[in-house]
Formats: C-alpha cells, sequence, structure tokens
C-alpha cells in the first residue's frame, strides 16, 4: 500500500431521473453500455448489485493503437470489487481493485457516485478517492468524464421514452 490519498472528482448534469440513473449501475447489460471510457468494451464476468454484493468485469481496448496502457495487460484493465453501500436512487458506493501485477495499481479505490435531483435532470458526481498512483490524473479525468458522458448517452434516451 502506498500512501497516495489522491482523490479525483467529476460531474454532469444528466436530463433523466435519479431513478433512471441509479437503474443503470444496477443493470448488468445498462453497465456494458455505458461504463467503459470511449475506445474501450466492458466485459462482465461476476455482477451482484446488491450491498456487499461482488463485481469482476474488464475493459479493453477495441483498436490495437491507444494512447494509454491497460492496467491489466498492454491492452485491458480487469478489475474487481464489491458495492459498499447502496442508498436507492441517491448514492453507490464501490470498492475496485485492479488485477495488475504492477504495484502501482495495487490500492483499492473508493469510487462515490452521487445523484443529485435537479428539477428533470440529475447532477451525477463521480469521486474516486485512493486513486492508484499508477493512473495518470489526466487520462483518469479524461476516463471520467468519458464515462459519464456514456452515462448521459444511454440514460436520456430512456428518461425521453418514459415521459
Amino acid at each position: 500500500m502506498s500512501g497516495n490519498k489522491r482523490t479525483d472528482a467529476a460531474s454532469r448534469v444528466i436530463h433523466a431521473s435519479p431513478e433512471t440513473i441509479y437503474k443503470a449501475f444496477l443493470d448488468r447489460e445498462a453497465v456494458t453500455i455505458w461504463r467503459p471510457p470511449k475506445g474501450m468494451q466492458c466485459y462482465v464476468f461476476e455482477f451482484d448489485p446488491q450491498q456487499g454484493g461482488k463485481f469482476r468485469m474488464s475493459f479493453s481496448y477495441i483498436s490495437q493503437q491507444h494512447d494509454v496502457e491497460g492496467k491489466t495487460s498492454a491492452h485491458e484493465d480487469i478489475f474487481h470489487g464489491y458495492f459498499k453501500e447502496l442508498i436507492p436512487n441517491r448514492q453507490i458506493t464501490e470498492v475496485v481493485q485492479f488485477e495488475s501485477d504492477d504495484p502501482a495499481y495495487a490500492d483499492e479505490m473508493t469510487v462515490t457516485t452521487n445523484l443529485e435531483p435537479l428539477g428533470e435532470a440529475t447532477r451525477v458526481t463521480f469521486t474516486c478517492s485512493n486513486v492508484p498512483n499508477g493512473i495518470k490524473p489526466e487520462d483518469h479525468q479524461d476516463g471520467i468524464n468519458s464515462t459519464l458522458e456514456n452515462l448521459a448517452a444511454y440514460a436520456e434516451p430512456i428518461a425521453h421514452i418514459s415521459h
């Protein structure tokens, strides 16, 4: 364990209800669509969306040409963790650990997602604490913002259908 205590965060207003967004976190198929950053695809190996429930998945690059090297292998990030806390339609707290031989990725990272209702929309804030030293701040910020963009692209059409 390193002494790293870095926290990275980003937020975005998504034009969907907290309920719609919360459901997207607990739906295995939805996660494969919106969770991986741009240029990556997601495979879910284990997914138990309840408090204390475990998950294991990978993000792999679609192209062999990419700027950021994977954490598990050159082209892939495999990670596992568990749902530490689930507050319906308000907050999701996950503990994540990358599967890597590199000690720079060994720390458990806590990812807290807050859902703040704003009328017909929701402010979604991702806060990643105890970020492993191997993850460059600018790469992580790009990844978080890409995931928020994907979540908006996934949730907003659902919100429009349900109205």
